[in-house]
């Protein structure tokens, strides 16, 4: 797995040696970057359930002013890490291990991209949106990017955030709210 396009492009980024962590792939990771890229420049991003890092590692290689990485899980964060030291984006990464309530909390400013990666089982999508919502921390033009099987059909509204596109890649689709 590597980074699609920007300044670390072409760096390759470290993945378990098991299937615990679902990394997003480079073709499905340039269809959606292509679809928000205009969202990106200057922006505050967190990567919840970061796995390895490598949604926020390419929105910071494109342009992002931050990205706070959050997941549960000590061998993703340890990963994450070192993707961040090998693209040498300590300057703009703050990572984070805890639930991703934890993560959230500790989060002070707006954010304008959220990317929602969690294991697909786990139900966890909509009381992330309204740990979201109720915390404040979308930023006014904000969007939340939710990762999510394209067999699961997502609402066209969550906690008060209305789905403003779909993305299908195969069996992945990203639903964008603001």
């Amino acid at each position: 797995m590597r980074i699609v396009a920007g300044d670390f492009k072409g760096r390759k980024l470290e993945t378990p040696l098991n299937n615990d962590i679902r990394p997003t792939s480079e073709k499905v990771k340039e269809g959606l970057f292509s679809s928000i890229s205009g969202n990106l420049y200057d922006a505050v991003c967190v990567d919840l359930f970061a796995g390895t890092g490598n949604l926020g590692l390419e929105a910071i290689s494109r342009g992002a002013a931050k990205c706070y990485f959050g997941d549960n899980s000590r061998t993703s964060i340890d990963i994450v890490r070192r993707n961040v030291a090998h693209c040498k984006a300590e300057e703009w990464s703050v990572v984070y291990f805890g639930s991703y309530e934890k993560v959230l909390n500790k989060i002070q400013e707006p954010v304008d991209i959220f990317f929602l990666d969690p294991p697909y089982q786990e139900g966890l999508y909509e009381h992330c949106f309204e740990l979201i919502r109720d915390l404040e921390l979308l930023a006014e033009d904000g969007i939340i990017v939710a990762e999510h099987a394209t067999r699961d059909e997502f609402p066209e509204e969550i906690a008060g955030f209305v789905k403003l596109k779909d993305r299908k890649y195969g069996s992945q689709t990203f639903s964008i709210y603001g």
